[in-house]
């Protein structure tokens, strides 16, 4: 089987955690091929289906794309070197022996690489700790850590005291990844409500992106970066069964939720008119339609060129938009190469405290 890396232009400097429902799969599916080799997604399964089998086949070749099946049962179905696709697995520090074993077989089947995932706060605390469950990683699976991504999970983050706790503890992990050869190291985080059903409708809502000012206060460690997308770190969120048209729309430091309940018309007329607003946004961006898959869908309805799709369209087109944001906004290698952080110098002052949230106005250009 040709492993998933071959061919890859350049590593990637993105790993957004995603659920694996519809909407995110959608837009993983969407990806160009130019983009797609910059992106390491990290995939969470909760479900092992046919369908997430059958997307799983037809992503981009390019695309690194990491299967975390700590949601599935323990068994020998679920061992990903069973599942006949290109994976990369990623492992726990909490999985089990065999468990373990199983994930280093799928790693030397496809990529010879797997992420290991410490989540902050949850995980073995302290240097001595972190480093003997490292080494039974290494030692079951029969890896090293130079074949190993480290991602650094910080859960979720959805307001400043939560960018306060977390930097410290993401920072001393830092400190201990130094210690180690790991092949890179990135930090993720959750900046999405667990809930957005109580925000106000027919209005575009602002919301800060505090997992990305976690990163910006990080950056100068040489750390990559990771998110979760437009979905919450929270586990069973997202689930409200809240129906309303929805759209979560990703700028510089913020998304811009828009909720439509305008009474009146069919639902394509409602849901044409929250396309029209966010297309006539000072956030819309300059390339319009050709900025991501999701904006042409977007700009489609905006047109009345198609109906108001739905749940799982609408998470789809404002991930894909997202994933574009994401990218452009990131340094890549060849713009501007990143010491890792096991090699970076002392540690930067801790920077300003970000602007307080607000609703109104936004003058900065996605992308």
């Amino acid at each position: 089987m040709v492993p998933a890396h071959r061919g890859r232009a350049a590593e990637p400097v993105y790993r957004p955690i995603l659920a694996n429902r519809r909407g995110e799969l959608e837009a993983l599916g969407h990806l160009d091929d130019v983009v797609a080799p910059l992106l390491a997604p990290v995939l969470q399964v909760s479900v092992l289906d046919q369908f997430t089998l059958d997307v799983l086949r037809r992503l981009p070749d390019g695309l690194l794309t990491a299967v975390d099946v700590t949601g599935l049962p323990d068994a020998p179905e679920t061992e990903l070197v069973r599942w006949g696709v290109p994976l990369v697995p990623v492992i726990g520090l909490a999985d089990s022996d065999r468990r373990l074993v199983a994930h280093g077989a799928a790693a030397r089947a496809h990529a010879q690489r797997a992420v290991v995932r410490l989540r902050v706060g949850h995980d073995r605390a302290g240097p001595d700790a972190a480093t003997a469950a490292a080494e039974r990683v290494w030692r079951f699976t029969h890896l090293v850590p130079e074949q190993c991504d480290l991602l650094l999970d910080a859960g979720d983050v959805c307001c400043r005291a939560d960018v306060r706790v977390a930097e410290p503890r993401v920072r001393r992990l830092l400190e201990w990844a130094r210690r180690h050869a790991w092949c890179s190291v990135s930090v993720a985080a959750g900046g999405m409500p667990p809930a957005i059903s109580a925000l106000p409708t027919d209005e575009p809502v602002r919301l800060d992106r505090w997992d990305w000012q976690l990163w910006q206060r990080l950056a100068d460690l040489g750390v990559g970066y990771g998110d979760y997308g437009v979905g919450s770190a929270v586990p069973g969120a997202d689930q409200s069964g809240d129906r309303l048209p929805t759209v979560r729309y990703t700028t510089d430091g913020a998304w811009w939720v828009y909720r439509w309940s305008r009474r009146g018309g069919r639902g394509d007329d409602r849901f044409a008119d929250l396309c029209r607003t966010v297309v006539s946004a000072p956030h819309w961006p300059a390339t319009g339609a050709a900025f991501s898959w999701g904006d042409h869908e977007i700009l489609r309805r905006a047109r009345r060129g198609a109906g108001a799709g739905s749940a799982s369209n609408w998470a789809a087109w404002s991930t894909s938009h997202h994933l574009a944001h994401v990218l452009a906004a990131l340094p890549h290698p060849e713009r501007e190469p990143r010491p890792g952080p096991w090699r970076s110098g002392q540690a930067p002052p801790e920077r300003g405290r970000p602007a307080r949230p607000h609703r109104n106005g936004e003058t900065r250009r996605a992308g």
